[in-house]
């Protein structure tokens, strides 16, 4: 059994912006934009989903580690509102607009190695983690380990060893 999403304030939102928009209503504000954000061996991976968007409108930039994606979905000519050689809109109820989100990583990414891919309407951004954010195993000394150490040599030395 197919399991489907429904948003009952879309509607709402939408109505809200026809009413208290200084803009005409066919310059909508960005739109928020639901991801997935998963840690997956050394990095983070964030998927979106932006179906109908042309790639060559998606931005992706990180600056002071915050994220930034941005798209925009337009229509074609041809569907514009309103009626145009014999073509009248019937129902109009796809998104078409800006989307934004903003995600904060702070020093955690390695920010030169970020990469993303657009396929099939969904951008995959994956956030290698920064070296320094890594993993590692610190190594424990005591008492035991370090007067040993004395004896043959400062602790430091037992240290390096």
């Amino acid at each position: 059994m197919a399991t489907f999403r429904f948003d009952p304030f879309s509607q709402l939102d939408h109505v809200a912006r026809e009413l208290f928009a200084d803009t005409p209503a066919n310059s909508r504000t960005p739109r928020f934009m639901p991801m997935d954000l998963v840690k997956k061996g050394e990095s983070y991976e964030l998927t979106t989903d932006l179906p109908g968007v042309d790639p060559k409108s998606i931005d992706v930039d990180i600056d002071n580690g915050v994220l930034t994606i941005s798209a925009e979905r337009t229509t074609t000519p041809e569907h514009t509102e309103g009626e145009t050689d014999g073509v009248k809109w019937i129902a109009n109820e796809r998104f078409t607009g800006s989307y934004r989100r903003q995600v904060t990583v702070g020093d955690t990414v390695d920010t030169e190695a970020i990469s993303a891919d657009y396929r099939n309407g969904v951008l995959t951004v994956t956030l290698p983690f920064a070296e320094k954010a890594k993993s590692r195993k610190v190594t424990v000394n005591h008492a035991e380990s370090i007067e040993a150490a004395s004896d043959e040599g400062t602790a430091d030395e037992a240290i390096e060893k």
